[in-house]
C-alpha cells in the first residue's frame, strides 16, 4: 500500500515530440502520444498511466487481500476503461477473478476492490497545486 511520506514521480520532455521520461523511486517509464497525434508511440499515453495505476492498484489489493484470507484466488485481471474527459469523466473497472469463491466472498471482494488507494484517490475530492520555475 502508499506509504505515508510524501510521493514524488518526474516527467521531463526535451524537443522530441511527446516523448517523455517518467521516474518514480527507482523506475524509469516512457511516455508519449500515438502516431495520428505527432507522437511516436513509444510508451502509454498519459491517461493510460491513469488506467494502468487503478487497475493495478486494484489487482494489487484484492491480491492482498485474497491471501489474507487464504481464500483459493488463481488469477485476478482487472480492466479499466473510460469515456471521453468531460465535465465528469468515468471509469469502468470490469474485474476477473479466477478461483473458487463463494458468492459472499465474491460480494467481499467487489467491496475491497472499491478500497484501493488509487481507487480513492480517483473518487474523492483532489485538489492540484501547481508551481511554475523559470530556468534560464
Amino acid at each position: 500500500m502508499e506509504s505515508k511520506e510524501v510521493q514524488t514521480a518526474i516527467a521531463v520532455i526535451g524537443k522530441d515530440h511527446y516523448r517523455t521520461t517518467l521516474q518514480s523511486r527507482t523506475h524509469t517509464l516512457v511516455g508519449d502520444e500515438p502516431l495520428e497525434i505527432g507522437g511516436k508511440d513509444l510508451g502509454p499515453r498519459p491517461g493510460d498511466f491513469v488506467r494502468m495505476a487503478l487497475a493495478s492498484c486494484t489487482a494489487i489489493t484484492l491480491r492482498m487481500y485474497a491471501d489474507r484470507k487464504q481464500w483459493p484466488v488463481d488469477q485476478i485481471e482487472v480492466r479499466v476503461s473510460n469515456g471521453p474527459f468531460q465535465e465528469k469523466t468515468t471509469y469502468t473497472s470490469d474485474i476477473e477473478i479466477t478461483g473458487n469463491l463463494s458468492v459472499e466472498q465474491k460480494e467481499r471482494m467487489l467491496q475491497i476492490a472499491k478500497l484501493c488507494p488509487v481507487h480513492k484517490t480517483l473518487t474523492n475530492p483532489v485538489e492540484i497545486i501547481t508551481h511554475l520555475s523559470l530556468i534560464q
